[in-house]
């Protein structure tokens, strides 16, 4: 499995409405791509859950690396780039991902973690699925996901969750727009 993720920063008077809208027409477009578990369209808006400035980006989970490839030659981020421009595309290979017991994912948190240098990597990368299973069993999560960065050697912690997020969680909180599902409820619980 790859995760994938993409952010573009707006304009500080960029009408996130336009996002918003944006979200709803082309959502629905992802809802049966095969090999996606799942596409998040999020927002971050300026002086919301932490954020300093407004973003739009998208989260994926493929099944298969020649999924992500096949979505890069289709032509299916050209409707991306032709509108923000080509971002860096932040992949990870997935160590774990689960379905939670929650229905409706309206908040992703992301917290990426660097590996210390001299950490027992098969150790590390046990407990880090681990925490991913405890994170799944919360009756508020509706999918979680652990990837490595082998170039950086970092873990991305990913959370869908229906909880808006409070403020003192770790990491990055997003506001989910649209979830493409396809293969969500075929990830193990």
């Amino acid at each position: 499995m790859i995760i994938a993720h993409y952010s573009h920063r707006l304009p500080a008077n960029y009408d996130t409405g336009l996002i918003r809208t944006r979200a709803q027409e082309r959502g629905p477009l992802w809802d049966e791509v095969p090999e996606l578990y799942f596409k998040a369209f999020l927002l971050r808006e300026e002086g919301r859950y932490g954020a300093i400035a407004n973003s739009y980006s998208s989260l994926y989970l493929w099944r298969h690396d020649e999924a992500f490839r096949d979505f890069l030659m289709s032509g299916r981020y050209k409707v991306v780039t032709d509108a923000f421009g080509r971002a860096d595309i932040q992949t990870r290979f997935a160590l774990d991902a689960r379905k939670g017991q929650a229905h409706h994912a309206r908040f992703v948190a992301r917290e990426d973690l660097n590996i210390p240098l001299d950490a027992d990597l098969t150790a590390a990368f046990a407990s880090e699925i681990e925490r991913n299973r405890e994170l799944a069993e919360r009756s508020t999560t509706v999918a979680a996901a652990v990837g490595v960065d082998t170039q950086s050697w970092t873990f991305t912690r990913i959370v869908l969750s229906e909880n808006e997020p409070t403020g003192s969680e770790p990491g990055t909180s997003y506001e989910i727009l649209h979830l493409a599902k396809p293969l969500l409820e075929t990830l193990p619980l």
